[in-house]
């Protein structure tokens, strides 16, 4: 095996083992009401698309979540409710890290992480 064969056999190992992880995380955040959900299946799913278009074409055609999946994929589209689930996730754990939190650094790196997460979901289009 060429060394190029083995980077190529590393990479999509090492995107099928990330790609499940994210489907648990994502299965995590199901029952979590501060974890995301939907951004984890995408992320699965960026991780699928290379290494095992059949797990990918799995998750498009999921029950619940394939049709988000579709048009994030085709479109780049986070539906209203979903960014509203989002945006009101993130703010509801920020305010917990503030009272649970023990040094304020903590707060300013995870607020500003936040907020850059927050600028990028507002930004993308709610429909097709």
């Amino acid at each position: 095996m060429t060394l190029k064969a083995a980077l190529v056999t590393y990479k999509n190992s090492l995107l099928f083992v990330l790609g499940y992880v994210f489907v648990a995380l994502g299965v995590i955040g199901m029952a979590l009401p501060v974890m995301p959900t939907t951004v984890f299946f995408i992320l699965a799913l960026a991780c699928f698309t290379r290494a095992s278009p059949k797990l990918a074409h799995k998750l498009l055609h999921h029950p619940r979540f394939g049709h988000t999946l579709q048009l994030w994929q085709q479109y780049r589209v986070i539906p209203f409710k979903a960014k509203i689930m989002a945006l009101l996730g993130m703010a509801v754990s920020f305010c917990v890290l503030l009272v649970l939190s023990p040094a304020t650094w903590i707060a300013c790196v995870v607020g500003s992480i936040k907020l850059l997460v927050g600028s990028y979901i507002l930004a993308k289009p709610s429909k097709v």
